[in-house]
């Protein structure tokens, strides 16, 4: 049996590496819809063809915390498969509107990283990750620190 790496070890982070993450997610109408509806988010730019299509864009906007939510995930087995917590999020960025049917992709940048100062089995991890549309737009940017197990 193969086992399958999920995430990296605090060892194994560079500062300065960029990760470009395999995984990408088109957005349907369903997920913007369900997400809109979980989370009592009602605005009709989100849910309302008619006043969507009279407003800046002129179509559906997927909801922001959705992207942010979608692009948190994406990273998962990269960044924080090891995580004990996610410990900060910081400077979350909507550079560009996302629509249904956009393609997002993301890239993270290892920032930094030290060891924890009250436990020897961790060390926190600051990264930047940078979503983007399948047209090269960046749509949202983030950082983050994460706690992440050690190897031994």
């Amino acid at each position: 049996m193969h086992q399958q790496i999920f995430g990296l070890y605090f060892e194994e982070f560079e500062i300065g590496r960029t990760i470009n993450h395999s995984i990408s997610k088109t957005i349907f109408e369903s997920d913007n819809n369900l997400f809109s509806l979980l989370t009592m988010n009602h605005h009709p730019v989100h849910l309302n063809m008619d006043y969507a299509e009279q407003n800046m864009y002129g179509k559906i906007l997927v909801v922001g915390t959705l992207v942010f939510s979608l692009v948190v995930g994406i990273t998962v087995p990269d960044i924080s498969g090891k995580a004990i917590a996610n410990l900060e999020y910081e400077n979350v960025k909507h550079l560009n509107p996302v629509f249904i049917n956009d393609t997002i992709y993301a890239k993270t940048k290892i920032l930094d990283k030290w060891k924890s100062k009250s436990k020897n089995d961790r060390g926190i991890v600051y990264v930047e990750t940078v979503g983007y549309n399948q047209h090269g737009i960046d749509v949202i940017s983030f950082k983050r620190k994460v706690l992440i197990k050690k190897k031994d």
